[in-house]
């Protein structure tokens, strides 16, 4: 089975969750599909997650487990096309090949389409904090010729970069060619516009 969500082989039990998907009736399907969006919206909300999904099973007479079960199925999908940038179209294909009936993977994809530039920016966000630079210092340097070795005149970059992990810091140390450091400055600038891309 082919996805864009992922090049790994997904467990067999996601696709039979999805086909588990197809029973819940449109209002439950509704109810499911906003409660999983909610979440990737807020991913440190685990315990409202459990919440909802408790009072959700408790409503509808099921138990509280498997509906967990299916939403940690269910949920592999949507972060897997955060991963990868998928668009609705393609978050669709992806969940009707998992068994998900057309008007039901219609009704996902939208809501897709609908978060999909909050969810982008939230994955951006989360990545970059995850090691935020603090401080940068650079020291250009030349090697020069001796009487041993007559041409020796290569430029180099000394970078010092401070990194927060976490609520510590931590020094990192770079030595760069001149090609490496236009390089880098290259790939910075590329970062930046895709990061401004997003705001």
């Amino acid at each position: 089975m082919q996805l864009h969500c992922t090049n790994d082989a997904l467990p067999h039990s996601v696709s039979g969750d999805f086909h588990t998907l197809n029973k819940f009736n449109e209002q439950q399907f509704l109810r499911l599909v906003e409660i999983l969006f909610q979440f990737l919206l807020e991913p440190k909300e685990t315990e409202k997650l459990m919440q909802q999904l408790s009072d959700f099973a408790s409503e509808h007479r099921m138990s509280t487990g498997p509906l967990k079960n299916l939403m940690k199925s269910v949920i592999l999908v949507p972060q897997g096309a955060m991963k990868r940038n998928l668009t609705a179209e393609q978050l669709k294909e992806d969940l009707q090949t998992l068994g998900l009936h057309e008007d039901k993977a219609v009704h996902f994809s939208q809501q897709w389409a609908e978060h999909r530039a909050t969810l982008s920016r939230l994955a951006t966000r989360q990545t970059l904090t995850v090691n935020r630079l603090v401080d940068m210092e650079w020291k250009f340097g030349v090697t020069v010729g001796t009487s041993e070795i007559q041409k020796m005149s290569n430029i180099f970059l000394q970078l010092k970069l401070v990194v927060q992990k976490g609520n510590t810091t931590e020094n990192l140390y770079m030595e760069l060619t001149l090609p490496q450091f236009y390089n880098f400055l290259h790939e910075m600038e590329r970062a930046k516009a895709s990061m401004d891309s997003f705001s």
